[in-house]
């Protein structure tokens, strides 16, 4: 069958489609040298994406624990945004249908930003249900970045429609929840719910950031995202603090006490 195909005909076919057993051992035989390089790179990529399925599975452990005692709705909950000198602490709750499947998926910081925007679609495409909260800098400055975090984490859970019946949570512990939950250290990698939530509240965060950058471009606010490097700390120095800034923190609070 193979051997009378042309070399660009078994590239499309091996980059199209899973081949069976039969068909790839009857490619290892053919003695062409470019067919014995597509198929070794076939190889490579069938192992590659049984290794992330592997990975994804294992991920899925928290989820799947749930399920299996006839917990439906588990919600995975994240923040970002908790060390910047400036903008929003934002949080994200979603809650992931049982067969969800998204190769690559893991905490955000992790993930390139064009594959993060790629899989914020996607995320709030098949999503049961998601809710994105924020708490600005102002209110952040008032009861501290801890208990603007909790805040707005709860906030995010409120906005799920149906309501949980499980909340696991990337390390910050919340009480008064509306179902049972579980506080997960490194959530964000250890849980798929956790890392889809990661990833929808940074790329809202980031998306924050590049707006209000067009209003105050001398921050830098699109690149570092508010967070201390030395161009914002520098921008500080010479322009002084914008309305997003945070005074409650260092080093702007002992600036801003001069």
């Amino acid at each position: 069958m193979w051997k009378e195909r042309t070399i660009a005909d078994i590239k499309k076919a091996l980059l199209s489609q899973t081949l069976p057993v039969n068909e790839i051992n009857e490619l290892k035989s053919d003695t062409r040298i470019g067919v014995q390089k597509l198929v070794t790179q076939y190889e490579k990529m069938r192992e590659k994406k049984e290794q992330e399925h592997t990975r994804f599975l294992d991920m899925m452990q928290f989820e799947q624990a749930q399920y299996e005692i006839g917990n439906i709705y588990v919600a995975g909950i994240d923040e970002a945004g908790r060390g910047p000198l400036a903008g929003p602490v934002v949080a994200a709750a979603v809650i992931l249908p049982q067969d969800f499947y998204l190769a690559g998926l893991n905490d955000s910081k992790q993930i390139r930003q064009v594959q993060r925007e790629k899989f914020y679609d996607e995320i709030t495409r098949q999503a049961v249900s998601y809710g994105i909260s924020m708490i600005h800098n102002d209110e952040i400055d008032a009861i501290n970045i801890y208990q603007a975090t909790k805040k707005t984490m709860k906030k995010a859970i409120q906005l799920l429609d149906p309501t949980p019946d499980h909340v696991l949570i990337d390390a910050v512990p919340l009480d008064d929840l509306p179902c049972t939950s579980k506080s997960i250290v490194k959530g964000d990698q250890l849980s798929v719910s956790i890392a889809a939530a990661s990833i929808l509240a940074k790329v809202t965060r980031d998306r924050w950031m590049a707006e209000i950058d067009q209003v105050y471009p001398v921050y830098h606010f699109a690149s570092n995202k508010g967070y201390g490097t030395k161009d914002h700390l520098d921008a500080i120095e010479q322009f002084g603090i914008c309305p997003y800034h945070r005074t409650s923190f260092e080093p702007i609070h002992t600036l801003t006490k001069r």
